[in-house]
């Protein structure tokens, strides 16, 4: 064998050995081995990754205990569980050495106060309205001479902009915007209109066009400035006076534009009849608002995992007002839990679910997990998830874990969920990921 063959012969086994390696029960649990855990301060954790390592506390000691070291710096072996209960708030760092001596990955412990929250399932009235005034389409202005034109859609505004003022005057109502445009319309003037897209804003400047058939002056716009719907309470947190619902963002139900909230309120819902789901056609609860006048809470947020705002007191009726611990997406796991929902009147109900996939995060994304409805009764109701389930919450082995956002078009017996985690980062109970980095700098 000449010296060119013996290379590629090595070339090979090298390539073979990599790869099984990759195939190694040591490589899967170093790859799924975290670079950041969180723990809540009181709760124990303990982690079995099987690994051929060894992990040293390189920070103040007092912040966790290691397998019962008393708070005392410890080396341990990681091919045995690993049981971290926290002391106190802050965060320390794991050190992981490859056979005791070569540092190969460290992990930060971050340890916040224990929390607790009330799981909701309530059916909520979501009433919102925008910061401003919602572009949500175009229409052609007939003029005096039998024209068409758009004087707003040939200035380049699109659907889903936000008109924050006009003239220099905030915009807040339908109406008032209305009202300035006739005003300018009959006095010859114009209109400089702020607008916001996405993170951009700018001006534009619009001159009124007299409609010949409605007799009055337009921009070709319609416009709104409010919406309504219903979905689930998703929880309640006494101790801060906050609530999250929704589980996903509330968007223009014409331009699909996530809805900038300028001021909002929940109120209580009542189901009155379910159009079940099917494959290809999600099915929803028709509901309707009561006791309008009793506001249970504010809506100060609404952002992809959800509505947040301030409440006074978990609405009733509710399945059960014990506050149970809430778990961080890395807790979660593939198996049974349940769901707490609403689906007929004002009776929450608790429903068997089964998790069939939970997805690592290290950063918050929508879809954390998919489930699937196992309850018999649930699917001989309702078919499986419909509109207006999305914020129920989901409690395995009696920690909240997420809340249901979307249900699957050809399956409505499965659909998505979001961790609870990043529920609580956005309604400002959990610090966010780049607070927590300031913290630990």
């Amino acid at each position: 064998m000449n010296g060119s063959a013996r290379i590629r012969w090595f070339g090979l086994l090298l390539a073979m050995l990599v790869g099984s390696a990759g195939f190694s029960a040591p490589f899967r649990h170093y790859a799924a081995f975290p670079g950041e855990l969180k723990l809540f301060l009181g709760q124990q954790r303990q982690l079995d990754y099987t690994l051929p390592v060894h992990a040293d506390i390189t920070v103040d000691p007092s912040i966790v205990d290691i397998n019962g070291s008393g708070g005392r710096p410890v080396r341990v072996d990681m091919r045995k569980p690993l049981s971290i209960r926290p002391l106190a708030d802050g965060t320390a760092r794991l050190q992981l050495k490859l056979f005791g001596t070569i540092p190969i990955k460290t992990v930060a412990l971050n340890v916040v106060p224990e929390l607790k929250v009330i799981p909701g399932g309530q059916t909520i009235g979501v009433k919102v309205k925008s910061d401003g005034i919602m572009v949500v389409g175009h229409h052609q202005v007939k003029t005096e001479d039998g024209g068409k034109v758009s004087p707003a859609q040939s200035a380049g505004i699109r659907l889903g902009d936000l008109i924050k003022s006009a003239n220099g005057v905030r915009l807040r109502e339908v109406g008032q915007m209305a009202k300035m445009v006739e005003k300018a319309g009959r006095e010859g003037g114009t209109l400089k209109l702020v607008i916001e897209r996405g993170d951009e804003r700018f001006m534009k400047e619009l001159k009124p066009v007299y409609d010949a058939e409605d007799r009055a002056w337009r921009l070709g716009l319609y416009i709104r400035d409010s919406a309504a719907g219903v979905g689930t309470l998703t929880f309640y947190a006494p101790e801060h006076g906050v609530y999250g619902a929704l589980g996903h963002i509330i968007t223009d139900m014409d331009t699909q534009a996530p809805i900038r909230v300028g001021e909002g309120q929940i109120v209580q819902s009542s189901v009155t009849s379910i159009n079940k789901s099917s494959s290809g056609e999600p099915g929803e609860k028709r509901a309707h608002f009561v006791k309008e006048g009793k506001v249970l809470g504010t809506v100060e947020r609404n952002t992809p995992f959800g509505i947040f705002g301030r409440m006074s007191e978990l609405p009733t009726p509710y399945y059960d007002n014990k506050a149970i611990p809430v778990a961080f997406a890395d807790e979660v796991k593939e198996g049974p839990a349940h769901i707490l929902t609403v689906v007929d009147g004002e009776k929450v109900e608790k429903f068997d679910i089964m998790i069939t996939r939970a997805m690592r995060q290290t950063e918050p994304a929508t879809k954390g997990m998919i489930i699937r409805i196992t309850d018999e009764k649930l699917l001989k109701r309702t078919g499986g998830i419909v509109q207006g389930m999305s914020g129920s919450p989901i409690i395995q082995n009696g920690k909240l874990v997420g809340a249901v956002t979307h249900v699957f078009v050809n399956d409505p017996s499965s659909g998505y969920a979001c961790y609870i985690e990043w529920m609580l980062e956005d309604a400002g109970i959990l610090p966010a990921r780049e607070q927590r980095k300031l913290k630990a700098g």
